[in-house]
């Protein structure tokens, strides 16, 4: 993990929340709750995008996937953990990917629509 060359205060940590709570929250909204003006909030969010600190703005979709599942994932010896997520998480079917310590290198979660495409997934 790096250490961030941006240290967070009170009100980056608050635009934080509510963007987590609604990516879709404008500027003008973001302000209004937090008893600032649209210019300064987006200024603020400016800041942390050039920061690196806000990496992107994303939704959350039901597309009718109705088996969700966590596969444990071991990287064999000689494979590098880090680019073997990037190609995981590129696959049809897994949402999110994390690298792990313990047993497992891994975790995919996966969303799809029956038993069989998890399988292919997993395949």
């Amino acid at each position: 993990m790096t250490e961030l060359s941006y240290e967070l205060n009170e009100l980056d940590y608050k635009i934080i929340e509510l963007l987590r709570k609604n990516s879709r929250m404008t500027y003008q909204e973001m302000g209004k709750a937090l008893g600032l003006s649209e210019g300064a909030i987006r200024r603020r969010v400016k800041k942390l995008i050039e920061n690196k600190i806000i990496k992107q703005f994303t939704i959350k979709v039901d597309l009718g996937q109705r088996v969700r599942a966590m596969s444990m994932i071991s990287v064999s010896p000689g494979y590098s953990t880090p680019s073997v997520t990037e190609k995981l998480s590129k696959l049809e079917g897994v949402e999110e990917v994390y690298e792990v310590t313990g047993e497992y290198d891994a975790v995919a979660i996966i969303a799809v629509r029956s038993v069989n495409e998890l399988n292919k997934c997993i395949e």
